[in-house]
């Protein structure tokens, strides 16, 4: 975060965090930077199909966010919030291998199980907050 020079988010620690797993239990954003609000995103394929293998679908997740903030003229790094929504406790140890392929950084982060998504045969969604410096 804050990679370009320019005084960027900061995370912060309680200790809490580092207790379940690796992130922040929270991000101060300076003032002057640009918010990016991104939707949930599913694992949908670029066809409109959803893998049948969970391990793909999360990672298709991943490369939704990741197209999603390139089209807001961020990226990855910039990410300082993320919810991830699963619908089975069982594949939580691989969403959390999935994640890690691809956010190196620690944002703030929060991961919750529920009974299903919009369509029945998704099992993961993902939601972030980016901030970038203003343009």
């Amino acid at each position: 975060m804050g990679g370009d020079g320019m005084a960027g988010p900061e995370p912060l620690y309680t200790g809490v965090a580092h207790r379940i797993g690796r992130y922040a239990d929270a991000v101060r954003v300076p003032a002057g930077m640009e918010t990016i609000y991104l939707s949930g995103a599913p694992g949908i394929d670029p066809d409109g199909s959803v893998p049948s293998d969970f391990t793909d679908e999360a990672r298709q997740a991943w490369r939704n966010v990741e197209e999603a903030l390139r089209q807001g003229g961020a990226a990855l790094t910039d990410i300082v919030h993320v919810r991830q929504w699963l619908t089975s406790s069982g594949v939580q140890t691989l969403s959390v291998a999935v994640r890690k392929e691809f956010i190196r950084h620690e944002p703030a982060f929060m991961l919750a199980v529920i009974d299903g998504l919009v369509w029945p045969s998704l099992r993961v969604e993902i939601e972030v907050t980016a901030v970038r410096p203003a343009s």
